[in-house]
């Protein structure tokens, strides 16, 4: 990596030299910005325990590190977290790397599984319209990295979960930002009802010209949530999202078109025309309704069913056709839970000594896929008309053991299964194509050992399955590919966690050996459309690295400050991989940095002032899978700084905050390509960033205070 003065730099600027000072402070006395994990509840897989008892290595974005940008895209916020990697083609346009698992995704989240408040938003073909999603549609982020596959069926990438209800208080918020490129963010929010009857309503709206040309986006979201507890026994919480969004799809360029002008968009070529001139663009509609009913059947049983139906509307006009894609589906999802408790003889306090899970989940698709020529961003002569029947479904059970709080164990297991047919009404007499990837176990074990009361380690194996998306076995090209097999793999890691200075520094270390077979690796043609082939044995060798320092003293000027470093090394190459007359036996994996560092430093001062810093830094990026083109290493230099205020008279049920704000992302004001089309055709792999820009915001919340 270059610029390793600039990183020694950071560490010392944000490094709180001046800590050795400050008397040491109680942990009651950490301020609610500064928690530790050990204070979060974890959900992944139904453990809903406290982070000191979950055997899953899980990272938690809260409020305070999804709330130090513009509030666009958590580009940012997943990037300080060590082995994931999120990317930005261009507003609007996300894809999320765990541990490798961009290697599927020319564009969008694919063999990752996501879910929001329990509900399954990754659809039966195994897609994700993550942008979907507003910033005010969670209150904090779980993201679990590698096979989860035991407890939520198909899928070798990773798992995230949004969850929004948990931290609900009455009260009603509002916020404008505005900056560079004519970014226009405004979120709105209100919490009304009694804890036995929360409800909760969001809307947001973003837009901005983009950074470069074809490059305009427009996103408005609305969600509604209700719970109500109807008995000692029973809660029922009804949701529903929908997204309207619109976002124009500038095209990679060449190097030589990157080096010359970044900001421009796709030139014509040959037979096709410029992303201009095609109107290259996206509109896409996304709602989402669910119903979770929660039933506690006795002391020790208890039921958790959720039924969601949810659609998704895409109309995209591109470069070499016009694509519009009608996709409906839905599902559910039970788990039964038998949790043995025992009392804490320091406290008195239940914990669970053995717990039990059982269910099953069922997604169903009737998607619809109609491809015309593009004539100036309008759909002409149909091409190919496809009717696709995706069914997924698994079935789970795990097994969650707690001897004397020193030893956790997990153990699960689940068995899969996808059926997918296409029918080609636009041939006669009707193509019909089918598939079905059978029954596959996805076993998982974790162990977690508490050593000392610093100290503890975990290991985990687990087997992962990821059968084709619908976007993969029906690319971009038209050809239908039911030949492709699904990728399997097993993965190794183990974790040592150590806590200093009265667990104001948290240190926490991953290894991880991840065999993959059967790789799914995207190619792209001239055209710019993509299609996939199966790779041989890929194997990933990574080590993740994180450090969280923190402190408080409320008599000093400085109340309290954390800083947070993450570092990734990852090794990827393929096996034995050999298409034709090509041999990539051996090579680096595109696609990945070997290379990432991440530290945020946030300082709280006694008079309202805050200060947020964000630096970033990527090693090169090989771009194709012959490793003959890269994208230069780049570092990211972020910085908010802004005043906050509580006003509050005395007995007054209610409070009032402000926050003023202003920021820049990019302050080295760096050229740098972010979203790299791999394998393309004509080279043609770089999606440029924005260089330095510039943003402010104001925020005011009213907020019923508890027991007022």
């Amino acid at each position: 990596m270059k610029k390793p003065v600039l990183i020694s730099f950071l560490f010392f600027l944000f490094t709180p030299g001046f800590s050795q000072h400050i008397p040491p402070v109680r942990e009651e006395a950490v301020t609610d910005s500064s928690k530790t994990l050990d204070e979060i509840t974890v959900k992944a897989f139904e453990q809903s325990h406290k982070a000191g008892s979950v055997t899953a290595t899980v990272k938690v974005t809260e409020f305070n590190n999804a709330d130090r940008y513009n509030k666009t895209s958590l580009v940012n916020g997943f990037n300080s977290v060590a082995g994931v990697r999120m990317e930005e083609r261009s507003p609007g346009s996300y894809r999320i790397n765990i541990r490798g698992s961009s290697l599927r995704s020319p564009f969008g989240v694919r063999n990752v599984k996501v879910y929001w408040n329990d509900i399954p938003v990754t659809d039966p073909g195994g897609n994700t319209y993550f942008n979907q999603f507003a910033w005010n549609n969670f209150s904090y982020i779980e993201i679990y990295k590698g096979p989860a596959g035991s407890l939520y069926g198909a899928g070798t990438g990773g798992l995230i979960l949004l969850n929004s209800l948990d931290r609900w208080q009455p009260g009603v918020s509002l916020e404008y930002i505005t900056g560079s490129y004519r970014l226009q963010n405004v979120f709105a929010s209100a919490k009304f009802g009694t804890t036995d009857n929360r409800n909760q309503v969001t809307y947001a709206h973003n837009q901005s010209d983009g950074y470069r040309i074809q490059t305009k986006m427009r996103r408005d979201n609305l969600s509604w949530q209700s719970q109500v507890k109807i008995s000692d026994k029973q809660q029922l919480t009804a949701s529903l999202l929908f997204t309207d969004m619109y976002y124009q799809t500038p095209g990679a360029l060449t190097l030589a078109e990157f080096t010359a002008n970044p900001k421009n968009a796709r030139p014509a070529a040959g037979s096709f025309p410029s992303a201009v001139n095609a109107k290259a663009a996206i509109y896409q509609k996304n709602m989402l309704a669910a119903f979770t009913n929660q039933y506690k059947i006795n002391t020790v049983l208890n039921n958790s069913t959720t039924l969601y139906g949810a659609f998704a509307q895409v109309k995209n006009p591109a470069i070499r056709n016009y694509e519009r894609r009608n996709e409906p589906g839905f599902g559910g999802r039970s788990v039964f839970t038998y949790a043995k408790k025992a009392l804490r003889k320091n406290n008195g306090q239940e914990y669970n000594i053995l717990q039990v899970m059982a269910g099953s989940e069922l997604q169903q698709g009737y998607f619809n896929t109609q491809v015309s020529k593009n004539k100036n961003g309008n759909p002409d002569t149909l091409q190919t008309n496809d009717d696709i029947n995706y069914t997924v479904y698994s079935f789970f059970l795990q097994g969650d053991l707690n001897l004397k709080n020193s030893w956790f164990i997990t153990t699960g297991i689940s068995i899969n299964k996808t059926k997918v047919g296409f029918s080609r009404l636009s041939a006669y007499p009707v193509i019909k194509q089918s598939r079905s990837y059978r029954n596959e176990l996805a076993p998982r074990i974790a162990i977690k050992k508490i050593l000392t009361d610093h100290f503890f380690m975990k290991t985990t194996i687990a087997r992962g399955f990821s059968p084709p998306t619908i976007a993969e076995l029906l690319p971009s090209t038209g050809v239908i590919s039911t030949d492709l097999e699904a990728e399997y793999g097993w993965n190794y890691e183990i974790t040592a966690h150590y806590d200093f200075f009265h667990r104001r520094l948290q240190v926490e270390a991953t290894g991880i050996y991840f065999k993959l077979n059967n790789a799914l690796v995207q190619r792209r043609d001239l055209s710019g459309a993509d299609f996939f082939v199966n790779a041989g044995a890929v194997q990933q060798k990574s080590l993740e690295i994180t450090a969280d320092y923190f402190g408080s003293n409320r008599n000093s000027f400085l109340t309290d400050y954390r800083i947070n470093a993450a570092y990734t090394y990852s090794h990827f190459r393929y096996g034995d991989f050999v298409k034709g007359n090509d041999d990539f036996s051996g090579k680096i994996i595109p696609s990945v940095p070997a290379h990432t560092f991440s530290v945020l430093a946030d300082m709280n001062f006694k008079n309202g002032l805050y200060s947020n810093a964000t630096y970033y830094a990527a090693s090169d990026i090989f771009l194709n899978d012959a490793n003959t083109a890269s994208a230069n290493a780049y570092h990211l230099l972020g910085w908010r700084f802004g005043w906050r205020k509580s006003l509050k008279k005395k007995n007054n049920p209610h409070s009032y905050r402000v926050n003023f704000y202003a920021g820049a992302d990019n302050l080295l004001d760096e050229t740098y390509s972010l979203g790299n089309d791999i394998n393309a055709a004509a080279n043609r792999f770089y999606n440029a960033a924005p260089r330095r820009n510039y943003y402010a915001g104001v925020s005011f919340q009213w907020i019923k205070l508890p027991g007022k």
